[in-house]
């Protein structure tokens, strides 16, 4: 995946050898892995044990803004990946999809956000849980680095710092 960021040990790096491949719904899956598929094509492609949470899948996830993430709970050990999709930068749904993963379900693996990736979002992004940006095709990704220094201090709650800047104190 080109244009891609993720947080390492806190600090955004460029990546240039991303091996997963995301298929859109509708694409023909293509046989190499690791590929990023849309849930209902993900939940075709597993074993039992997979969807039962006992062994680990070799995809990743693809989330739609309108999928549940509560129907995850059981599956959520055997993901490597969940891809959060962003239709467009107005679109927020997949913030809280981000937000739910993180808190209120545990999940600790890599949360990707793909679709209208702007470097304005990075920064809320990665307050609700995201430790990698797929910056769309268009943009540069070496700009949109800026992005996720551009805050020194969050007033809010987020799932980075629980308590909000009045607790802090």
């Amino acid at each position: 995946m080109n244009n891609l960021i993720r947080l390492v040990e806190g600090a955004a790096r460029l990546v240039d050898d991303d091996p997963w491949q995301l298929v859109r719904q509708g694409e023909a899956t293509p046989e190499q892995a690791p590929l990023i598929l849309p849930l209902a094509q993900w939940r075709e492609r597993q074993s039992d044990a997979v969807l039962a949470g006992r062994q680990s899948s070799r995809d990743g996830l693809w989330l739609a803004p309108d999928d549940e993430v509560e129907s995850l709970v059981i599956c959520l050990p055997a993901l490597p990946l969940i891809a959060v999709d962003f239709p467009t930068f107005r679109d927020g749904r997949g913030y809280s999809q981000a937000y739910l993963l993180r808190t209120r379900l545990g999940w600790r693996g890599e949360l990707r956000a793909v679709g209208d990736v702007l470097r304005d979002q990075l920064s809320h992004m990665r307050q609700c849980g995201f430790d990698s940006f797929a910056v769309r095709a268009d943009k540069s990704a070496e700009d949109a680095l800026k992005g996720l220094a551009g805050m020194s201090v969050q007033y809010g709650r987020s799932v980075i710092e629980p308590r909000p800047l009045f607790r802090r104190r």
